[in-house]
């Protein structure tokens, strides 16, 4: 990995666009500043008081002048604000082709889980060329996840979950830091992303050495998900007749009607509320009968029952393609 250096390499897709932002911001900011402060040195020159009797002359405004200094800091301002803008959306959406990877802070660590199922500490091994999600939560207190060669940055909140994106366009080592004081340790809460080539990662995955002993080893979060799900009796609910609890098969991503009339969609931090504090948000049509599971599980289990739960849903939409397939034929 690099020596750390002031300004941080170019390596992910929003690397230059982010810079390119700060660098007009700071143009900006120079030039005015500047102007004002040369100002300020030729004014003070050329009013300076003569003599003890001297009467200023009476200045009463010059009303193009201010109108001029009032519509350039405005028009400024907008584009600033605009162009800020179009890139926040466009940092805050990942393409639906992204990897997802889940990433849980803990003090004083990162803890990674490939898509794949493979298992990470401090370190974060992906493809180059490919748009990368992670999906971020904490098991503790506030953390935050930032990688300066990529310009991202995200806060790893806990009890809930915050998404951020990237694709990385260069090969090779980037330092990841925690920027909230989490305790103690925070200065040595640190790891590295490691950007290789698809060949390259694909044998990583296969033969790489993973920083985790893990009991579920390197499955699939939605195959250690379903057996959680087995071994917590969701089933006896959620899998049945969908009598006492909501069947969950195309539930994942979808509008679901509350008891409360309000409608809402169903993301990672409904589930995991629902999971957590399941009287918070009770579907229409059911009683709150579901026990809270706070302090039973751990946010990589439920990580993984998330990931079961997205799996339903996405094998109940091929189930549905492929029956219209059926009678289409």
């Amino acid at each position: 990995m690099g020596k750390f250096s002031f300004w941080p390499e170019l390596a992910s897709n929003f690397a230059w666009e982010v810079d390119a932002l700060y660098i007009f911001i700071g143009l900006i900011c120079l030039v005015f500043g500047l102007g004002v402060f040369l100002a300020v040195i030729a004014f003070a020159l050329k009013y300076k008081r003569k003599s003890d009797d001297e009467i200023p002359e009476q200045i009463e405004g010059n009303l193009p002048l201010e109108i001029f200094w009032s519509i350039v800091p405005l028009g400024i301002s907008l584009v600033i604000f605009a162009w800020g803008a179009v890139l926040f959306f466009k940092m805050s959406t990942p393409p639906a082709e992204a990897l997802n990877f889940s990433v849980v802070g803990k003090q004083w660590m990162w803890k990674v889980q490939h898509p794949e199922g493979k298992r990470e500490i401090n370190e974060l091994h992906i493809p180059i060329g490919q748009p990368i999600k992670l999906t971020m939560t904490s098991e503790d207190v506030l953390h935050s996840f930032y990688i300066p060669a990529f310009r991202t940055k995200m806060d790893a909140v806990p009890g809930r979950y915050t998404t951020s994106w990237f694709e990385a366009t260069k090969a090779g080592e980037y330092h990841i830091f925690c920027t909230e004081y989490c305790g103690l340790e925070h200065s040595r809460m640190i790891g590295k992303v490691v950007v290789m080539e698809p060949a390259q990662y694909a044998q990583w995955l296969k033969n790489g050495n993973v920083a985790v002993a893990s009991v579920a080893g390197d499955e699939p979060p939605e195959v250690v998900g379903a057996r959680l799900f087995e071994e917590q009796r969701c089933v006896t609910c959620h899998q049945t007749n969908g009598v006492l609890g909501p069947m969950l098969a195309g539930v994942f991503g979808h509008n679901v009607k509350l008891q409360s009339g309000e409608t809402i969609v169903a993301d990672e931090t409904y589930v995991r509320e629902s999971i957590m504090n399941p009287t918070a948000k009770i579907v229409a049509g059911f009683q709150p009968l579901m026990p809270t599971y706070q302090g039973q599980l751990s946010e990589d289990q439920i990580i993984q029952l998330i990931a079961y739960i997205k799996s339903l849903s996405k094998n109940d939409g091929q189930a549905q393609a492929e029956h219209r397939v059926e009678n289409e034929g």
